[in-house]
């Protein structure tokens, strides 16, 4: 007997993700490919809303 959930589950599929920016550990921010500041890209904070880092939440209890 097959579980009745089992006929309505579906495999996760990712999306396929780039990321524009990458961290810069030495500036502590993160940067396009050019070096400038991410958050200096008004096109890309309004498709992704953020380019908040997790770097700070590894090394800070308060973030």
């Amino acid at each position: 007997m097959r579980p009745f959930t089992l006929n309505y589950a579906r495999p996760r599929v990712l999306p396929a993700v780039v990321t524009p920016y990458r961290y810069d550990s030495s500036m502590q921010l993160n940067v396009l490919p050019d070096g400038r500041p991410a958050v200096s890209d008004r096109e890309l904070l309004l498709a992704a809303g953020t380019t908040t880092s997790t770097a700070g939440s590894q090394t800070h209890f308060d973030d």
